[in-house]
C-alpha cells in the first residue's frame, strides 16, 4: 500500500474559509493525482457522451419529429432527480460508517449504479423508457460525485487544489472525445455505445478505489430529514458559499446551453454534410484548448494564490464564444467558438473547484455542502435542453440561444466577485 494513498486526520473548521486554513497539509503525489484524474475521465465519458451523442441519436430514432422536445423532457426529469439526490447523497456520505470507507463506499456504489443505469438505458425503445432509465442513472452519478468531490477537501492541501481540480476537469473534454471517437470508429449503435462507456467507467474507477483509504471517523447518529434540510439551509445562508454556488450555476448553465444541441445545430441549422464527424471535430477543438488552458491556469492559480481573477477571466471566454456564434453562425466559427468555450470552461472549473473548497462552511459536512455545490455542475446540463428547446423552436432560434450563453456567463462572473474571503 503506497503511503500517499492514506488520508490524514481532518481538522474541524466551523467558519467559512476555515477549512482552507486548517485542512490537510500533506501533499498528494503525482500517482494519487493521476489515478484520481483517471476516475474522472471515466465519469465524464459515462455522463457526457450520452448527452452529446447517444441520447440525441436514440431519441431521433424513436421519435424524429419530436426529438428536440423529447430530449428536453428527458433532461428535465433527470435534472430534477439530480437536484434532489446530490445534497442528500452528500449528507449521507458524510454520515456513512463502513470498513470500506465512507467516501470509497459511495464512489464504488455510485459507479456501479451509473454503469447499470447506462446498460438499462441502452435497451429502451420508448421515450418514457429512456426518461426513466436515464433519470435512474442520475442516482448513481449523484452518489459517485458526492464521494469524489469530498475527497478533495478531505485529502488535498489548499496549495494543490488548483492542480488537482485540473485533474478533474482536464479529462472532461477528453472523455467526450474518446467516447465519441470509439462509438464512431466502431460504428456502434446507441445501445452498443452505452455498454462500451459503462465498461470504461468501471475500468477507470478500479485502480484508484483499490488504493484509496478513508480516515477513521467517530460515529454519528443517522441523519433525520428535518436535520438535513436545516443543515442545507444553513449552508446556503452563508454568503460566501451562496455567491460561489450562484456563480457556478450560471457559468455551467451557459456552457450547457452552448453545447447541448450542437448535433442538432449542425444538422438542422448549418446543414453540414457529416454532422457526427463535425461534432467530433468541434469536440476535439474543445478538448485541445480545454486541456492546455486547464493545465496552465490551475497551476498558475496555485502559485499566485489567487482564484477569483482566473475564475472571472475564464468565465468571460465562454461569454465570448456564445456571442461569436450568435453573430457569425458557420461551421468555421463553430470550431473556433468550441475551442474558446473549451479553454474557458475547463480552466474555469479547475480554479472554481479550488475556490469552492475554500468557502465550505463546516469541515464535518464537506460532502453535503459539496453535494449542494454539485447541483451547480450536474443540474445545468439537464436543465439547459429544456430552456434551449423553447428558444430554438421559436422564430428566433439559435442566435438568441447563443446570445443567452454570453449573457449568462457574464452574469456568473459578477456573482463570483461577490466572494470576498478568497483572493
Amino acid at each position: 500500500m503506497s503511503a500517499e494513498f492514506h488520508t490524514p486526520a481532518l481538522v474541524r473548521a466551523n467558519a467559512a474559509g476555515a477549512d482552507a486554513g486548517q485542512g490537510p497539509t500533506d501533499p498528494v503525489s503525482r500517482a494519487w493525482t493521476t489515478l484520481f484524474g483517471l476516475v474522472w475521465f471515466g465519469y465524464w465519458t459515462a455522463s457526457l457522451v450520452p448527452l452529446q451523442l447517444l441520447l440525441p441519436q436514440q431519441l431521433e430514432a424513436i421519435d424524429p419529429a419530436s426529438k428536440v422536445h423529447d430530449f428536453a423532457v428527458v433532461n428535465a426529469v433527470s435534472g430534477l432527480v439530480a437536484l434532489l439526490a446530490l445534497p442528500v447523497c452528500g449528507a449521507l456520505c458524510d454520515r456513512s460508517r463502513s470498513p470500506f470507507g465512507r467516501r470509497r463506499l459511495w464512489v464504488t456504489g455510485g459507479s456501479l449504479a451509473l454503469a447499470a443505469g447506462l446498460a438499462v438505458t441502452a435497451q429502451q425503445t420508448t421515450v418514457a423508457g429512456v426518461t426513466a432509465a436515464w433519470a435512474a442513472s442520475m442516482l448513481g452519478l449523484s452518489a459517485a460525485t458526492a464521494g469524489l468531490t469530498a475527497m478533495i477537501a478531505d485529502r488535498v492541501p489548499v496549495n494543490q487544489r488548483g492542480m488537482v481540480s485540473s485533474a478533474i476537469y482536464g479529462p472532461q473534454a477528453l472523455g467526450v472525445v474518446a467516447g465519441i471517437a470509439v462509438v464512431s470508429a466502431l460504428g456502434l449503435s446507441p445501445s452498443g455505445g452505452y455498454l462500451v462507456i459503462a465498461a470504461l467507467l468501471l475500468i477507470c474507477a478500479v485502480p484508484f478505489l483499490a488504493r484509496y483509504r478513508d480516515p477513521t471517523r467517530s460515529s454519528e447518529p443517522p441523519p433525520r430529514l428535518s436535520a438535513l434540510v436545516t443543515s442545507m439551509g444553513n449552508s446556503l445562508r452563508n454568503r460566501e458559499f451562496a455567491w460561489a454556488f450562484g456563480g457556478r450555476l450560471l457559468v455551467n448553465l451557459a456552457n450547457s446551453l452552448g453545447v447541448c444541441y450542437t448535433l442538432y445545430f449542425l444538422t438542422d441549422d448549418l446543414k453540414v454534410p457529416d454532422p457526427a464527424g463535425s461534432l467530433l471535430a468541434c469536440t476535439v477543438a474543445y478538448l485541445v484548448a480545454g486541456v492546455l488552458a486547464t493545465a496552465v491556469v490551475g497551476v498558475l492559480s496555485d502559485r499566485l494564490g489567487r482564484r477569483r481573477i482566473f475564475v472571472a477571466l475564464t468565465a468571460m471566454l465562454q461569454a465570448v464564444s456564445g456571442l461569436l456564434l450568435a453573430a457569425f453562425p458557420s461551421l468555421t466559427v463553430t470550431l473556433v467558438a468550441s475551442a474558446i468555450m473549451g479553454a474557458g470552461f475547463g480552466a474555469y472549473m479547475s480554479v472554481d473547484q479550488a475556490l469552492i473548497t475554500q468557502v465550505l462552511p463546516d469541515a464535518e459536512s464537506r460532502a453535503q455542502d459539496l453535494g449542494i455545490m454539485n447541483i451547480g455542475s450536474v443540474v445545468p446540463p439537464a436543465l439547459a435542453p429544456l430552456i434551449a428547446s423553447l428558444i430554438i423552436t421559436s422564430d428566433r432560434g439559435y442566435p438568441v440561444l447563443f446570445a443567452l450563453v454570453g449573457a449568462t456567463a457574464a452574469l456568473g462572473v459578477l456573482l463570483v466577485y461577490r466572494v470576498r474571503s478568497v483572493r
